[in-house]
């Protein structure tokens, strides 16, 4: 069947088999059909989206188009987690070394930011000598050696996703559920798991702004990890205000530092343990999220968590003992009394790329030295000059206006639950 036919077949929502999906992603991952014809298909499954088994068939051969890590049989559970990102959001810099305390290895590959959302690998850079571009060899050993660690996407992983990315940036596709899910789980799953668990978000800091719409995300993600051999969970959360009190990268380096030494906000510490424990109950080495919780939550008050990450660290060739670069403080407050009712937290992620922390585009210098400070969350009261926010940079005006505006202050607030569903 032509190329061209299977997209008339998508676009008139006829489900494809198995062979015509292989074959589409198999020509278009070796450049024998054009992009514009993987524009079409690509704006037909936006447009009538896909079966669960369609969806995995896609995430498979989008998997198979590059190598894939291996790894020895040796009884070791390799696993990982992903979230769609948002706000404030640093659990990876906690879990990775916090797991593998606990005896799993975590080959974990991370992005860096673009719009809104930080990027795990920036933040890792605000180390000085930090490597975030490890070959496979070098994760591979590392995994094994140290346990854990946080490095970008080798090029040989799942090319036919990067391919398709581009085009999905410029096709006004990015938003397609099935596309989403065959990007995020070919990628993971190239690292050769045996347990995944993806922190799936929703509201203004999040890519999707609604419950729902994270919901069917997530259930995708789920369906297509477990279709695939991999024990899959999701989590549910809340991202209509920043994870901690810290939005930035050596800020969030910070933060993360205090939660690894059993400190820390108390809403990053709650949700690295549950992350954490749906992977150690996936894995097996725990029979119930509640020791499994008990043992994480230990690892992380005696300090075993925090040499683990230094391990790691250095490893990477980063000096854990440095200390990072942060801008001088400049303080916001509030300009009438009452009750912190939202927080446009998009915003002030874009804040803190206006400030210089982010890029606006691929190839922008990131100065990992800004960041933010939340001095209060939704719910609380506040009084006329009541400290809003701390802004970390040697030009705050320049994102003063945009801050300030991203709170709001009114009579009430609605109550809100980090964690929400798990799936």
């Amino acid at each position: 069947m032509l190329p061209a036919s299977l997209i008339a077949a998508k676009r008139d929502s006829q489900e494809l088999t198995d062979e015509q999906i292989a074959c589409f992603i198999r020509g278009f991952a070796a450049g024998e059909i054009p992009d514009y014809q993987m524009s079409a298909m690509a704006m037909a499954i936006f447009l009538n989206g896909m079966t669960p088994r369609e969806v995995a068939t896609l995430t498979a051969e989008m998997l198979h188009s590059g190598t894939q890590l291996t790894w020895p049989d040796d009884g070791i559970a390799r696993v990982d987690k992903h979230s769609t990102g948002g706000i404030g959001d640093k659990t990876s810099l906690i879990l990775a070394p916090l797991l593998a305390v606990c005896g799993l290895q975590i080959p974990m590959l991370s992005g860096r930011g673009l719009g809104a959302t930080g990027g795990t690998l920036d933040k890792l850079e605000s180390i000085p000598g930090f490597r975030a571009n490890l070959s496979l060899d070098e994760i591979t050993h590392l995994t094994q050696s140290i346990g854990c660690v946080i490095t970008g996407a080798s090029a040989e992983l799942a090319p036919a996703d990067r391919k398709l990315y581009a085009l999905r940036d410029v096709t006004a596709t990015v938003q397609s559920i099935p596309l989403i899910t065959g990007s995020i789980m070919s990628k993971k799953l190239a690292e050769g798991l045996d347990a995944l668990v993806l922190d799936v978000k929703f509201g203004s800091g999040a890519f999707m702004k609604t419950r729902e719409l994270a919901t069917e995300l997530a259930h995708s993600l789920v369906d297509t990890g477990n279709r695939m051999g991999v024990r899959t969970t999701a989590l549910l959360t809340d991202m209509n205000q920043p994870l901690g009190r810290l939005c930035g990268n050596a800020v969030e380096v910070l933060e993360s530092i205090s939660v690894l030494k059993g400190g820390g906000p108390d809403d990053v510490r709650h949700l690295t343990l549950e992350l954490c424990a749906e992977l150690l109950v996936s894995a097996r080495i725990d029979n119930d999220p509640e020791s499994a919780r008990q043992r994480c939550a230990k690892l992380l008050d005696s300090g075993a968590a925090y040499e683990r990450w230094g391990r790691m660290v250095r490893a990477q060739g980063g000096n854990p003992d440095a200390e990072l670069k942060v801008a001088p403080a400049s303080e916001l407050v509030a300009d009438e009394a009452g009750v912190i009712s939202s927080i446009d937290t998009e915003a002030l992620g874009l804040g803190v790329i206006a400030l210089g922390g982010g890029r606006r585009k691929m190839g922008d210098t990131v100065d990992h030295s800004v960041g933010l400070e939340m001095l209060t969350r939704i719910g609380d009261q506040v009084s006329r000059g009541t400290p809003l926010v701390h802004i970390f940079s040697k030009t705050p005006e320049v994102a003063e206006s945009s801050i300030r505006k991203a709170i709001t202050i009114g009579e009430t607030a609605c109550a809100s639950q980090l964690i929400v569903e798990r799936i």
